[in-house]
């Protein structure tokens, strides 16, 4: 299961939902709607780019699709997480039924409203947008505290990290505040954080469990002490990079804090899982974290690499492998299937990986730019729409 690695009370029965299956299950609604949002984003992305349709927002094209990456897609799938695995931290009902249909229309409407900015003033397209994270946080918040699991309860200040960062993309889109991009250099350090967090407990917990099955003498460190200084470089390097992103110790904080996390990776045996998808595509998203951060640290040094090819490698790469693999991987674990990955499901991690790749690589090689763009986004859609479809019965079905 997606938290098997983090003390629980036990997984609590659901109450009986006799509506659309969809709402049976918090993972449901926010992980299809993570996929279907993810391909529908950068596939209008790419056609507003070559001028076949505009996007009528508040928020000016880059910044639109800044945002709907990490507060539409990637805030989705949180949420999914999250309510999957809260209750299973707290021992408590999960969120599901009416109450859920609630909140996933909240999501809806923020990006209705984002992508037509039309529909509303820019001060109602903020409130409807930003008040879906901050429903969801008072009701992790109200869970965590009536379960008493103290130990979770850092996950509601992250969620509230990035649901200020939010707020801040709002005010700089309204004129209120000059950030100078400092609102998704903050979203996308939270989101990195998380999967830092939670990426460093469940990975190898899920490749103990794997390689154990193998009889593998060579098992997995895990999280201790080392895994708490490497937290502690990232976190100190991702602050640093939202503050003063273009000072030299911050460059050198970056680089730092990515090889630490070679490192890190390296004590899980990923290695050892090339026979197991579901296992080795956790490896392989992490594996981006590091490679990201390197790159943003090496863009202040070396002209060649512009700091955009960093943040792809986190976006395009960690955010969006981490997310396909956690999704997959729960969503067979939570509707009762073997936890083992297809080739349907083989071929959405390949794919995801090659849309990282081709994005990262695009700005840096003599090949042409536009057309490593649209082979990129090619792939990125095949992973999303795969997952979607493939995994979309799933979650519609009882």
């Amino acid at each position: 299961m997606i938290t098997e690695s983090i003390k629980t009370k036990g997984i609590p029965r659901y109450k009986t939902w006799d509506g659309i299956a969809l709402f049976k299950q918090g993972f449901r609604p926010f992980f299809l709607a993570a996929g279907l949002s993810a391909f529908v984003l950068v596939m209008n992305w790419v056609i507003s780019l070559l001028g076949y349709v505009d996007i009528y927002s508040g928020f000016d094209p880059v910044d639109w699709h800044a945002h709907e990456m990490v507060f539409g897609m990637a805030s989705a799938a949180i949420a999914g997480f999250l309510l999957t695995a809260v209750p299973n931290w707290t021992g408590r009902m999960p969120l599901q039924g009416w109450p859920l249909i609630g909140l996933f229309s909240l999501w809806l409407a923020g990006r209705i409203v984002m992508y037509s900015g039309s529909i509303t003033s820019p001060e109602v397209t903020a409130v409807i947008d930003v008040s879906f994270l901050i429903v969801l946080l008072g009701v992790l918040v109200r869970e965590i505290v009536a379960g008493r699991n103290w130990r979770n309860l850092p996950i509601t200040v992250v969620l509230g990290l990035l649901a200020t960062a939010n707020i801040f993309s709002h005010l700089e889109a309204l004129g209120y505040a000059e950030t100078d991009g400092m609102s998704y250099r903050m979203a996308i350090a939270v989101v990195i954080s998380l999967i830092a967090l939670i990426g460093g407990r469940v990975i190898p917990s899920f490749t103990r469990n794997w390689l154990s099955k193998q009889k593998s003498a060579q098992l997995p460190q895990p999280f201790g002490k080392f895994d708490v200084g490497a937290m502690m470089i990232t976190v100190g390097a991702l602050v640093s990079w939202i503050v003063t992103p273009d000072h030299v110790w911050t460059a050198i904080a970056l680089i730092c804090a990515g090889f630490v996390n070679v490192l890190r990776l390296a004590r899980w045996q990923g290695l050892r899982t090339l026979r197991e998808p579901l296992v080795w595509s956790l490896h392989l998203g992490y594996l981006w974290l590091p490679i990201g951060l390197i790159l943003i640290g090496s863009s202040y040094f070396v002209e060649i690499i512009p700091s955009s090819v960093g943040i792809h490698a986190l976006t395009a790469g960690a955010i969006a492998g981490m997310v396909l693999a956690v999704m997959t991987r729960a969503t067979l674990g939570h509707s009762g299937r073997g936890l083992i990955a297809d080739k349907t499901t083989t071929v959405i991690y390949i794919l995801i990986f090659v849309a990282a790749l081709t994005r990262v690589l695009a700005p840096m090689t003599a090949i042409d730019y536009q057309m490593l763009l649209i082979a990129s986004s090619v792939a990125w859609c095949g992973a999303f729409g795969l997952f979607c479809i493939h995994y979309g019965r799933m979650m519609l079905s009882r």
